[in-house]
This record gives C-alpha cells, structure tokens and sequence, in this order.
C-alpha cells in the first residue's frame, strides 16, 4: 500500500499510487485515522515520487493555477466498461461541462446514461478523472460521489457553475 493523507484549503485529502499511477484520490478521511493516515504508507518509491508530484498539481488546481494534471493515473481495478467511461471523461476540457447523455453516446449509446452515472459513482480519482464536470441533460448537477457542495465548489473554481440551468 502506497498513500498519504494531506491537509489542503479544501479539507483532508488522501491519494493512493501504484507503481504504474495514481489509483485513488479520497477527499475527507477514515473517521479516528488522521493521525496514522496523515503520514505516509510507502512500500515503494515510484509509488512515493508519484504521490508527492500529484499532491503538489492538487494544491496548484485548487489555488486556481493548473488546469489539467500530468501525473499518469492506474485505472486497471476498473471494469472494462468503467475504464471506457472515466477515459471519456478525462476528454472533458477545463470549464467545459458535458452530460451523462454524451458521456453514454461515446461508450456504446445514449441509453446507457444510467450505467455512466454508475461508473461515475466508482470513479476512483475524482479530480483527474473530472467526473465533477458531468451533470444531467436539463443543466442540473445530476449526482457526484465526493458531495454535491464538493461538485458546485469545484465547478464555481472552473468557471461553470453560473453557466447551468
């Protein structure tokens, strides 16, 4: 196991690497594991070096100064049918917003809009998998598994949120 749990303006974060990427982003933390999470488990250094760069592109998102990440992302605990739906979604520019409806429409048809919202729901790195930038057909925020205050604050920061129905 490779992580660390970091303090950020946003509240607790926790990032999860393997030697191939990043594998979870959490935000808040284990009720009573603070403490023993907010120093970091590494049992190998790719995975430590990997933690370390993308906690910094985090700060730098959340401070308004990045807009796309570059540290690689592991997805492979993903279904085949998950992995296409959180590749869409990392097409999903900064600022831009796209519906459930499109992201299904990219990976097999609109009729699987319910099935996206579901591998939405077990997107293991929100924030590099931008998840938050997908809402429901009629412009209202549809679901999001961090919170919907966390979705509304992370598309106010991107420039979207006044943009919605």
């Amino acid at each position: 196991m490779n992580e660390a749990a970091f303090e950020t303006p946003w509240g607790w974060l926790q990032i999860a690497a393997s030697e191939k990427g990043i594998t979870a982003i959490r935000f808040g933390t284990v009720a009573g594991d603070t403490p023993s999470i907010a120093r970091p488990i590494v049992e190998n250094q790719r995975a430590a070096a990997l933690i370390v760069d993308a906690r910094g592109q985090v700060l730098e998102y959340f401070a308004g100064f990045r807009r796309d990440f570059s540290f690689p992302v592991d997805l492979s605990e993903g279904t085949t049918f998950q992995r296409k739906v959180w590749q869409a979604i990392i097409r999903i520019p900064y600022g831009r917003v796209r519906s459930y409806r499109w992201v299904a429409a990219r990976v097999g048809g609109t009729q699987y809009a319910r099935a996206v919202g579901m591998a939405l729901g077990a997107n293991p790195v929100p924030l590099a998998v931008p998840c938050h930038r997908v809402i429901a057909h009629d412009g209202s925020l549809g679901g999001f598994s961090c919170g919907l205050p966390l979705k509304r604050r992370l598309l106010k920061l991107e420039g979207t949120l006044d943009q919605l129905g």
